[in-house]
């Protein structure tokens, strides 16, 4: 098989790769917010150098750094129209879609600071847009659509759900299949944790919502709905992320209670010499640190925990544990796993799949072979070119 071409977000950017080279495209919404963050960090900058961090103390110094470090997000990635690649981008005040034309000139197509929106996708025929809208007040989120080139923002789906990762099904007008999962709220309201993910198909038209796929225990994740009515999803343990009470579970917390207060107490004045010298009471030499976007944890729990968690290197071989199953289901209802340790994929043209495992991208044919076709680091997202 020749290698196929393809798009994914790793390590926070977007490469491409076409003809055996792949290259990184940097974003100009990115570069902007870099260069107004080092333009308010040089104002300040006599609170951190000099005389000035003196009387300030080190704190400034710390929080001078943070700022720096700014956090900009690629949360989505899918295919424009002839060669165009749409993303969705946010900080944490903004966020937006946005479209990157073959000549590499970046335009923003939507942004807003009410919700975080997220995993566009485009429907070539009504020049549609469906996508996530993370609504950070009340922890749920919604489909939603809009024109490719307009603000004309309307939510098709409501409840209290996470409902995420729109994809139009193909050869079908204003029909959208997505994942879906009931939050879970304690007796104040507040998030408690998710249910299993199902998958639903919306008719835009009528308005009809049918559930086209669930199983007890399982999340089933990033669905894709071809032509003749195949579906393709990735299947996992479910895991609601809420631990079961139980006495031994009791007896081991209270074995460890002096065990965490002494950490508690190491916090708090690690804490406060941040503060008062800039400097933690111990460096990160001794050990592995790895800061993890928790955002991240609602599209990719097992991925965040691989990051945060020191590994040796044949642990670090497999980011996705093999329950993470990519799945076909034929019209006739039947289902066959055809690859494992699979974190996201997309389906090409051609009928091939290429999936990510998190440490690299694999291509299955329409006869069932497997190629490898690049490795590249914590690999987010995957697009067939």
């Amino acid at each position: 098989m020749s290698e196929p071409a393809v798009a994914f977000l790793s390590n926070r950017k977007l490469h491409v790769r076409r003809n055996g080279a792949t290259h990184v495209v940097e974003s100009e919404f990115e570069r902007t917010v870099r260069e107004r963050t080092a333009s308010i960090e040089r104002r300040h900058a006599w609170k951190t150098q000099g005389r000035g961090a003196m009387f300030m103390g080190g704190a400034w110094a710390t929080q001078a750094n943070a700022r720096n470090a700014v956090p900009v997000s690629l949360t989505g990635l899918a295919a424009g129209q002839d060669g165009t690649l749409l993303y969705s981008m946010e900080t944490d005040s903004v966020s937006g879609i946005f479209l990157l034309d073959a000549a590499g000139v970046e335009t923003r197509l939507f942004h807003t600071a009410d919700f975080c929106i997220r995993h566009a996708a485009l429907n070539p025929e009504s020049l549609l847009l469906a996508a996530t809208a993370f609504h950070k007040d009340d922890i749920r989120s919604n489909i939603v659509v809009l024109p490719l080139h307009g603000t004309d923002l309307s939510e098709v789906t409501e409840g209290d759900s996470f409902d995420q990762f729109p994809q139009w099904v193909a050869g079908a007008n204003r029909r959208i299949v997505f994942q879906s999962a009931g939050v879970g709220r304690d007796a104040a309201g507040r998030f408690a944790g998710l249910g299993p993910c199902s998958i639903q198909e919306l008719d835009l038209d009528s308005g009809d919502l049918q559930e086209l796929a669930s199983e007890p225990g399982r999340d089933l994740l990033q669905p894709r709905k071809t032509e003749n009515g195949t579906l393709y999803y990735i299947r996992k343990p479910y895991q609601s992320g809420v631990p079961d009470a139980s006495l031994l579970g009791s007896l081991r917390d209270a074995a460890l209670f002096p065990f965490r207060m002494a950490q508690a107490i190491f916090q708090y004045f690690n804490v406060f010499s941040m503060m008062y010298t800039g400097k933690p009471l111990v460096t990160g030499k001794g050990a592995v640190q790895r800061r993890i976007d928790p955002r991240q944890l609602f599209i990719h729990g097992n991925l965040a925990r691989a990051q945060m968690a020191p590994t040796s290197e044949d642990d670090a071989k497999e980011v996705v544990p093999s329950s993470w199953e990519l799945v076909r289901r034929g019209n006739n209802g039947e289902t066959d796993v055809i690859a494992r340790n699979v974190l996201t994929f997309d389906l090409a043209s051609d009928g091939s799949a290429l999936y990510s495992d998190g440490l690299g991208i694999s291509r299955i044919g329409q006869d069932g072979s497997t190629q490898r076709v690049l490795k590249a680091e914590l690999i987010e997202r995957v697009l067939a070119l």
